[in-house]
């Protein structure tokens, strides 16, 4: 079963930047679609970003600010957060299918000051 790790979390100040990594364990070439999501404090997991080969869709709450990528070659999958907020203060976890099963990443907590 291929395993996912984020990183580049942190604490950052509002209108600031960050990028989210996804390692993968294996090759991700053959794991079409793969996920942002986010949970924050007392809310519901809910899906930031999708990338199916070539293909992106975002949340609204998202759209023109943040931009996943992928990089087959190194088994990563980025997300790119541009012109933060406080609300989207949470923890980011990447995932994929792999034979039917959704697999998660531990997450990576991502904090915007105000």
């Amino acid at each position: 079963q291929v395993q996912l790790v984020e990183s580049g979390g942190g604490l950052v100040q509002a209108g600031g930047s960050l990028r989210l990594s996804c390692a993968a364990s294996r090759s991700i070439f053959s794991l079409h679609v793969m996920d942002w999501y986010r949970q924050a404090p007392g809310k519901q997991r809910e899906l930031v970003a999708t990338i199916t080969g070539g293909n992106t869709n975002y949340a609204d709450s998202v759209k023109g600010r943040f931009t996943i990528s992928r990089d087959n070659a190194k088994n990563t999958v980025y997300l790119q957060m541009n012109s933060l907020k406080p609300e989207d203060t949470a923890v980011y976890y990447c995932s994929c299918y792999e034979y039917g099963t959704k697999i998660w990443g531990p997450g990576t907590q991502v904090t915007v000051s105000s």
